[in-house]
């Protein structure tokens, strides 16, 4: 923006800027640099835990250096002695998670739907389902034991009821909120109910019903390892390893078990956000004006 005299005036001109010159160039500029502290920020603070490590600012044995972690965690994943690695562990967590995480999604939208769509079970089942919400889920644990057994199920049913309560919240809502607009003008082209939800409903709902599957994943993965501290079945799963470490002073495992939880809950995100992207490609994700 300028300011120039004309004819004794002073006016104001805007000059247009990179974002519209060139915005195609802008926005690459942009996601570069987002990108950029988005790696930059965590091997900073890597670096600064190393250091603190290695020169005794802190207890490497409480806290070990992350190249001791990593080292550790190679040796752990090429071991063949019997026990001497951690992927029986992963893959005991993922598959509870999967299962519990689906079971929890398809319930949870299904419920969000009915009850978004129909104000009647809405007050019917909505004041019994935020009274069960507050309820710690790791205190059903008991209550899961008797009814599934001592196996694989009462953990899947944990993390299951967790997911469904954030993805029922957030799919309720989704189609709660769609614009009575755009089901009027549905209805004034001779729509019928199951068209209007096809074709107007549904669409506008789906981005926000997968914010809510997008929450649910992370949780999905920390319920899990919070499960597996409390009862980990066949002493399997991360959850059980880091618990486990962390009680016999080995240390260097636990931080591994809590890496690998980690990029556990980042992959699995990732999943859901790129099933989001392909199942809603209607919808504008460009923030480069943000």
């Amino acid at each position: 923006m300028s300011v120039k005299p004309i004819d004794g005036m002073r006016r104001v001109t805007i000059e247009a800027g990179r974002a519209e010159t060139d915005p195609a160039r802008h926005a690459r500029r942009r996601r570069t640099i987002e990108v950029g502290l988005g790696i930059a920020v965590p091997i900073a603070l890597l670096g600064l835990w190393q250091a603190a490590s290695v020169n005794g600012w802190i207890d490497r044995i409480f806290y070990p250096a992350p190249t001791d972690v990593v080292a550790y965690m190679r040796d752990r994943a090429f071991s063949n002695s019997p026990g001497g690695h951690m992927w029986g562990d992963v893959g005991y967590s993922v598959k509870r998670v999967l299962y519990g995480y689906l079971w929890g999604a398809v319930a949870g939208v299904a419920a969000g739907v009915v009850m978004g769509m129909n104000r009647w079970i809405r007050s019917a089942l909505q004041p019994m389902l935020n009274a069960l919400y507050t309820v710690p889920k790791i205190a059903l644990i008991g209550v899961f034991l008797v009814i599934f057994g001592f196996r694989d199920k009462p953990v899947i049913a944990i993390v299951a009821v967790t997911v469904f309560f954030v993805v029922w919240i957030a799919s309720m809502e989704a189609v709660r909120t769609v614009s009575e607009n755009f089901l009027e003008a549905s209805r004034s082209f001779g729509s019928s109910r199951w068209q209007s939800f096809r074709h107007v409903v549904l669409p506008a709902a789906l981005p926000q019903m997968f914010v809510g599957l997008n929450i649910a994943a992370g949780i999905a993965v920390l319920s899990l390892i919070g499960v597996e501290f409390a009862y980990p079945p066949h002493n399997q799963g991360i959850g059980f390893r880091i618990n486990n470490a962390r009680t016999i002073g080995q240390y260097k495992e636990a931080y591994v078990g809590l890496l690998i939880a980690a990029l556990l809950g980042v992959v699995f995100s990732a999943v859901v956000r790129l099933a989001g992207r392909l199942l809603t490609p209607w919808v504008t994700r460009d923030d480069s004006s943000r």
